[in-house]
């Protein structure tokens, strides 16, 4: 039986779902220094992550050693890597990841990129290889279904891409992690949703010490 497709993002409690610009995650102290908009949108992108790094199984995914916080933030974090046998992203995440994933990349699966640029794939260590679709989002999925057998596929961001699947009706189920921050500015992950087309019904919401979990099944309006 094939798995679900779903998504799992962080959102802030105003609706966004990145900074005004990721620029900030890929400049040096001195560029934050010199242009201080870097380092606000840098800041802002940590803050709303900031539930997920003290976590032990992020520690042990990105292998930063022994210890951290377990509890249901954790659990959740490890079921959602558990239950993800190969992801999608689109190309512009992937260009801000790749220069900054350790070489062993966080996600141990296959992983495809949605984009129009040609290129063999990538293999890293540690399982994960990334593979470059130039057909379109149906083929990357496809590819990821294939990949993932009867486990779950995820769309890993970033929020165009996200967008574009739950419109095209690919998704299934998502979960938010809303977290008590408030950016003004920036990306909203549903702007540009059609909601003519997509309904949805609420799974669970489990409110933790640092987020809120909200997950929704989707369905055909």
């Amino acid at each position: 039986m094939a798995g679900k497709v779903f998504f799992s993002v962080s959102m802030s409690l105003d609706g966004f779902s990145a900074s005004e610009s990721m620029e900030g995650i890929l400049a040096t102290p001195e560029q934050r220094e010199r242009d201080p908009r870097l380092g606000r949108w840098m800041a802002q992108w940590m803050e709303l992550q900031a539930w997920i790094f003290p976590l032990r199984f992020f520690r042990e995914n990105l292998k930063l050693g022994q210890g951290g916080e377990e509890g249901r933030d954790n659990d959740i974090a490890r079921e959602t890597f558990e239950r993800t046998g190969a992801s999608v992203m689109g190309k512009r995440m992937f260009d801000l990841g790749e220069p900054t994933w350790p070489a062993e990349a966080p996600f141990h699966t296959s992983v495809f990129v949605v984009t129009h640029t040609e290129r063999e794939p990538w293999q890293r260590p540690g399982g994960t290889t990334f593979h470059f679709v130039n057909d379109g989002i149906e083929r990357a999925l496809d590819q990821a279904r294939e990949a993932a057998g009867d486990r779950d596929v995820r769309i890993a961001g970033g929020s165009a891409t996200i967008l574009e699947y739950l419109n095209a009706g690919l998704v299934d189920e998502f979960s938010i992690a809303l977290a008590p921050v408030l950016f003004g500015a920036g990306t909203r992950l549903f702007d540009g949703v059609d909601a003519s087309r997509v309904a949805l019904a609420p799974v669970r919401s489990e409110a933790s010490s640092r987020v809120t979990h909200l997950t929704y099944a989707v369905r055909p309006r």
